[in-house]
């Protein structure tokens, strides 16, 4: 029952991802000056291109990706169910909610699906003003407490009050007033920032990037990279000091700052504070207020005991769900580019020329032996392989305009971890918070009192409307 179940959530989910057509005459619109600009042609029609298991795995590592996408989809319940831990507070009930365009592994889908969340079993929460059918999925972190003190945590939307499989709990769900523009997330509460959903494709591949490799691409064309005012570091201290992340020194790179380590740390991450699923890396609830508590914790363990189901892998039954989610996002594959045409060849010299590519770098390799389910064997999948993820893996002031407030590692209020571009032509929704769904209106957000991408975007402004035309074409084709 509990497998036909999700079955139908990723049958019933898929048909809403596709969002706005691809626009197959890519015209110039003139604005009230008569000035002619580019623009975005939206989202790439056709197959979603992600979604797959990376080429050449094993046996095994193909039998771990499925097992962890079989996770991935599963509806989370608080108690009497088949997957029980759901709470006190809690964002969404199902991983692939949140990362689900264009395919499991994505980012934010087209319909918001947390809508049909607000009310099951029962619950009594209320929608978000910034939580709407046709936005994208948010979450809110608050810059101060209710003390002043500084804050930075996010503060789940939902509570698992008034749920037939949460009897007597009785806590509230935040308050996120004043209201602000619902689509964009603007001009409300002005104490809370957003996040949209960060792409996991690719994920194995970035993080077997060796260190020394992002640290020799940013030194790199320091004095290129210093005329355009660009200065991006790691969210780390390479020099023996404690790295607030990770405790080791090395390089943070998930997370829009960077601020986790590795995909294990992200999924733990993840299922406590989007879910509130307690786990071996986060055994604590985030809120223990009495009667809201009724399941032992960590409620996402390893199976001692494991009782795996017919024709499955044994093996993986004994993986807690955060390793399993981890071996889903570190052999899913990265998307998969639309061919190219004139246009996008001419976009991606343009691209380069501006200067895009100081930050966004069109690749990497990943290490020469990089294990993933044998620490004496390595996966021939994830091993030196080249990783066209356009980002240098670094974090970047991105100034006054973008800056959230809110400091993670080494990540301060205004910067930003390069975004990855593979994938962004069947991107719905842009920025680190989603206020918009233009891909030109992305690009023009980089520019703002003391960003590092000011002269950029001072240099794409300065190309022909057909150049810059180009650009988003070239785009839009990754």
């Amino acid at each position: 029952m509990g497998m036909i179940m999700r079955r139908n959530v990723v049958r019933n989910l898929f048909p809403v991802l596709v969002a706005a057509a691809w626009v197959t005459s890519c015209g110039n619109t003139p604005d009230s000056g008569g000035k002619v600009q580019a623009t975005d042609p939206g989202v790439r029609k056709g197959a979603a291109g992600a979604g797959n298991p990376l080429k050449g795995l094993t046996t095994d590592e193909t039998a771990f990706f499925q097992d962890g996408l079989a996770r991935f989809a599963q509806i989370e319940v608080v108690t009497g169910g088949q997957n029980n831990g759901l709470g006190p507070r809690f964002n969404s009930n199902q991983c692939l909610s949140c990362h689900a365009q264009p395919a499991a592994g994505g980012s934010s889908p087209a319909r918001n699906p947390l809508i049909e969340i607000v009310t099951l079993n029962g619950a009594k929460n209320a929608v978000p003003w910034f939580i709407t059918q046709n936005g994208p999925i948010r979450e809110a972190r608050f810059q101060r407490d209710s003390t002043g003190a500084s804050d930075g945590e996010v503060h789940d939307f939902f509570v698992i009050t008034g749920r037939s499989d949460a009897a007597g709990c009785n806590i509230a769900q935040p308050n996120f007033l004043p209201a602000g523009n619902p689509l964009t997330g603007q001009g409300g509460n002005a104490n809370i920032i957003f996040r949209i959903p960060t792409p996991l494709f690719g994920g194995g591949l970035i993080e077997a990037i060796p260190d020394s490799a992002i640290l020799a691409n940013m030194r790199a064309g320091a004095s290129v990279k210093s005329g355009l005012g660009i200065s991006g570091h790691p969210n780390a201290h390479l020099s023996g000091n404690v790295n607030r992340s990770a405790n080791d020194g090395t390089i943070t790179r998930f997370g829009w700052k960077a601020q986790n380590k590795s995909l294990l740390v992200f999924a733990g991450e993840a299922y406590n504070v989007e879910m509130g699923i307690t786990n071996q890396m986060f055994p604590q609830e985030r809120d223990e207020t009495p009667g809201c508590l009724f399941n032992a914790t960590p409620e996402d363990t390893v199976n001692f005991t494991p009782a795996p189901a017919a024709g499955s892998n044994p093996n993986a039954a004994v993986l807690s769900d955060i390793e399993a989610f981890a071996d889903f996002m570190r052999m899913l594959a990265p998307p998969t580019a639309a061919p190219d045409t004139p246009s996008t060849v001419n976009g991606r010299t343009a691209f380069t020329k501006v200067g895009c590519t100081q930050c966004h770098t069109p690749s990497f390799t990943t290490g020469k032996m990089i294990a993933s389910g044998s620490s004496t064997s390595p996966s021939a999948a994830l091993s030196n392989q080249t990783v066209n993820l356009f980002s240098d893996l670094l974090v970047h002031h991105m100034g006054r305009g973008l800056a959230d407030g809110i400091t993670q590692g080494g990540a301060g209020p205004d910067e930003f971890r390069t975004a990855p571009l593979w994938g962004v032509g069947q991107r719905v929704f842009f920025l680190h918070d989603g206020r918009t769904s233009n891909l030109v209106e992305a690009i023009e957000a980089h520019s703002s009192p003391n960003s590092e991408a000011n002269k950029v975007i001072e240099a794409f402004n300065r190309l022909s409307t057909q150049q810059q035309q180009d650009i988003i074409n070239f785009l839009r084709s990754l």
